[in-house]
């Protein structure tokens, strides 16, 4: 993508700011240990509407579909985001399972569309970067997973 410009690495510094933002903070923090839905029921079981936790799960997919977006019209380097980053992959394998039922039960084939669309191209980027380390990732998310379910501590 070249060379970054000073807006879109003001851009970025400033979506970094918002992800600190403490109610977001909170929701990111349930979403990655507790939303790991398989089927459209797990996720109102989860977090069923009028609830703190479909709160935050609105909170984190709709910050990183405003992100994917941004990036896929080339408002953000996306060398210098994906090199700085990848949460937002992480939150796309997490809705993966139940997102062609979303987009059913919605009518709209593009629902996290650009969320998609931005991790498929992380995605490539990271494996001609890097052979091999989606997979890696995939192994320690995983375990993380299957650590947390065991009540284990795992240090990342």
């Amino acid at each position: 993508m070249g060379e970054a410009t000073f807006e879109q690495a003001n851009l970025q510094v400033k979506l970094y700011d918002l992800r600190r933002e403490p109610k977001l903070r909170e929701a990111r923090e349930w979403f990655s240990g507790h939303f790991h839905p398989q089927t459209l029921d797990d996720v109102m079981k989860l977090c069923p509407p009028g609830t703190r936790e479909n709160a935050f799960m609105r909170q984190v997919l709709t910050y990183w579909e405003m992100v994917a977006s941004m990036s896929n019209r080339g408002l953000l380097n996306e060398d210098l985001l994906f090199e700085n980053g990848g949460e937002e992959w992480a939150v796309f394998q997490q809705v993966k399972p139940v997102l062609a039922g979303w987009r059913e039960m919605f009518a709209s084939k593009k629902f996290l569309g650009n969320l998609e669309a931005h991790c498929t191209r992380l995605e490539a980027w990271r494996e001609k970067t890097s052979p091999g380390s989606n997979a890696a990732i995939r192994k320690v998310i995983a375990q993380m997973r299957e650590a947390k379910q065991g009540g284990k501590a795992v240090a990342a």
